[in-house]
């Protein structure tokens, strides 16, 4: 609707400061020229509405120019009702700013709403956080949140996934939760990287302080880092074949990793195709299902589960000799 989208404009201009046409037309999903006749209702209207053009330009609002709107609607308020976590958010110190939020948006929304909202809260929760999350937030969390809100240089002693550890100096931009995990977005030698919390050893806050890139947006780099992480990590193919009573085991172990081909057939078996990082992680997902499973390729994974079963059955064997020998020594000591 087109107030609604009218009302979407001034609201991304106020926090925003200003926007390019283009840009306010690929958030609302519009086109540019609509943007623009947009644009000249609200002037029109008396909003205090400017466009500017050449380098730099773009459409603003006066900046002592505010709106305030009070009726949300039902689908907004349950949306913004449902989407907080409490948990992350106390990890950052906002836990109780979330909650005095809470109540505000339901004090502010139409009374008759307030039934509605109770009930989507009693059957729909969204819990991001995973089964064995640290009840401590992670260490430096509050050091690197404060380095971010600042925009200060921090030097860093960083354990890489080879266990090697580095110190780094490092421009923090932005902070992000994922699956209860916290990762930090960073430049480095003028390029962004992304950091897992829980491997950092040491953060040390500089007295220096960086200036962001003014065309940054942290949604559009996570999403950016997301599509990237995964096509440099699923890079060993293999496929199996296994029972379908194990299809719950392989989901679980590996979501979204898979590619199930058809259904069982007579005997019950079915085949998939997966990408995982490396080699080992496909031995212990064939260990895992045990005996009923069948590598079909590639043919250096056979070798390796074969290999590898070979050496589990002779420490196994070498294992039970030792305890035997053991076990006489005792009895003659008797």
């Amino acid at each position: 609707m087109r107030a609604d989208r009218l009302v979407a404009i001034v609201l991304h201009l106020q926090t925003r400061k200003k926007m390019t046409a283009m840009a306010l037309a690929r958030e609302l999903e519009v086109s540019t020229r609509t943007i623009l006749r947009d644009v000249e209702a609200l002037s029109i209207a008396g909003v205090p509405i400017y466009a500017t053009g050449g380098r730099g330009g773009g459409i603003a609002l006066d900046e002592h120019y505010r709106v305030t709107l009070s009726g949300l609607k039902e689908a907004e308020a349950q949306a913004f009702l449902l989407s907080s976590n409490l948990q992350l958010l106390r990890e950052i110190g906002l836990g109780d700013a979330a909650e005095n939020a809470f109540l505000k948006v339901a004090a502010a929304v139409p009374t008759h709403y307030h039934e509605a909202l109770s009930f989507m809260r009693q059957r729909i929760y969204i819990d991001p956080i995973w089964w064995w999350h640290d009840v401590e937030p992670p260490p430096f969390l509050r050091d690197i949140q404060q380095a971010v809100y600042e925009s200060r240089w921090i030097s860093a002693v960083y354990e890489h996934w080879n266990g090697g550890c580095v110190e780094q100096l490092l421009e923090p931009y932005s902070l992000v939760a994922k699956s209860s995990a916290w990762y930090l977005v960073a430049r480095r030698e003028g390029a962004l990287r992304t950091y897992r919390l829980s491997r950092f050893h040491a953060i040390t806050l500089l007295d220096t302080h960086f200036i962001r890139t003014a065309d940054f947006d942290l949604p559009t780099y996570w999403q950016q880092h997301i599509q990237e992480f995964s096509a440099i990590t699923s890079v060993y193919s293999f496929t199996l074949r296994f029972h379908e009573s194990c299809l719950p085991l392989v989901r679980r172990l590996l979501p979204g990793r898979s590619t199930i081909f058809g259904p069982a057939d007579g005997d019950g078996c079915m085949n998939a195709h997966f990408n995982v990082e490396s080699i080992d992680q496909a031995k212990m997902l064939v260990f895992g299902l045990g005996g009923q499973v069948e590598v079909i390729e590639p043919p250096e994974l056979q070798a390796a589960v074969l290999h590898t079963a070979y050496d589990l059955i002779y420490s196994s064997s070498k294992s039970g000799e030792k305890r035997k020998e053991s076990s006489f020594k005792d009895e003659e000591h008797l």
